[in-house]
């Protein structure tokens, strides 16, 4: 009995990290300051329209995951149910918010897809293209975002543009490598060794053969995925169409935060711009749902809209966009593993 609850508390270290540090961070908010005390105090006030409204955003998103990740399912599997999508779409929630840079949510979703029935070749393209579709479209989300409200977040961020340009360039970089990788392998390849072997007589890349691999092995993988999934425009364009509804709905979490608290004079086009702008900050910290980095690029970019309302803002916006994945993904994950499993763990 001892054994097989160290063998558990073991395998389930990483998810016990990440539990304790995220909860370790929202308790600080709420306690190192009278974070709590003013929630309480807006609670009792607040609009009830509009904390539906941040609701219903929330399940929209996990709603239309599903739906993105059913469009290519079906192009390759024709008799995939949207259950069995919308099962995998939380297990990629629930995964990516338990892990570091969000790295578990696309190996757990591919596992699940083959448990499903899926072949894990089809199931690695799927979510490959699910991936660069979405990290096509956010950047351009952002370049519009950027272009649009420059000059008011220059003038009221500190190091905004710094943080911007960092995050557009990591982005755009990695999608030209996947879109130059698919025309040309060869110079894809050229290209990638001369940037390793520079980082390693720099001394910012200790093991520059692995790191070559596993470069090659990521764009690799989308290659072969354009390969399978064909070169159908009509899915790629729907797919992004329903990222960008996608992209938009979450970003309004914010600002239907915002209006429930009785505020209203900020516009809704910058507070979604503003909202962009924290999920491309956070996808740089290195812990499990960005903790800390998440919070903490909110105050950053909303601390002018909400004022002294921020920090029970913070514990709202988290707990609808990231501690919600972690309840729900876990549900919608013992379901479906009930429902749409066709393999025991002993057969893969």
């Amino acid at each position: 009995m001892v054994a097989k609850l160290k063998g558990n508390l073991k395998k389930n270290l990483l998810v016990i990290i990440t539990l304790v540090v995220s909860i370790g961070v929202l308790l600080y908010c709420m306690f190192s300051t009278d974070a709590i005390t003013t929630l309480w105090h807006l609670l009792n006030k607040l609009e009830p329209r509009w904390v539906f409204l941040s609701i219903a955003s929330v399940a929209f998103c996990w709603i239309s995951e599903g739906f993105v990740l059913h469009l290519l399912c079906r192009h390759l599997y024709p008799e995939w149910t949207y259950g069995q999508s919308f099962s995998v779409g939380m297990i990629g929630l629930l995964y990516s918010a338990l892990t570091p840079f969000s790295t578990g949510g696309q190996p757990m979703q591919i596992y699940s897809m083959h448990k499903m029935g899926m072949d894990t070749g089809k199931a690695g393209s799927i979510i490959a293209v699910k991936t660069l579709t979405y990290q096509i479209v956010m950047v351009l989300y952002s370049l519009i975002a950027v272009a649009s409200k420059l000059h008011f977040f220059q003038t009221s961020v500190s190091n905004f543009s710094f943080v911007t340009i960092i995050g557009l360039l990591s982005n755009s970089v990695f999608i030209a490598f996947v879109f130059l990788f698919m025309i040309s392998e060869t110079t894809t390849d050229r290209i990638v060794t001369a940037v390793i072997q520079f980082l390693h007589k720099a001394k910012l890349c200790r093991h520059p053969k692995e790191r070559y691999e596993k470069v090659h092995g990521q764009l690799e993988m989308f290659h072969d995925a354009s390969k399978l999934m064909g070169n159908s425009a009509k899915l790629y364009l729907t797919a992004m169409g329903f990222s960008v509804i996608q992209i938009t709905i979450n970003s309004l979490v914010p600002y239907c935060i915002y209006r429930s608290f009785g505020l209203h004079t900020a516009p809704v086009t910058t507070m979604v711009a503003a909202q962009v702008f924290v999920a491309m900050v956070s996808a740089f910290v290195p812990l499990p749902g960005s903790s800390g980095g998440a919070e903490g690029s909110f105050y950053l970019f909303f601390g002018m809209f909400f004022q002294s309302a921020i920090l029970p803002a913070i514990l709202l916006w988290r707990f609808l966009t990231y501690y919600s994945n972690i309840l729900f993904g876990g549900i919608a994950t013992y379901v479906g593993g009930r429902l749409y499993n066709k393999k025991d763990l002993e057969e893969l």
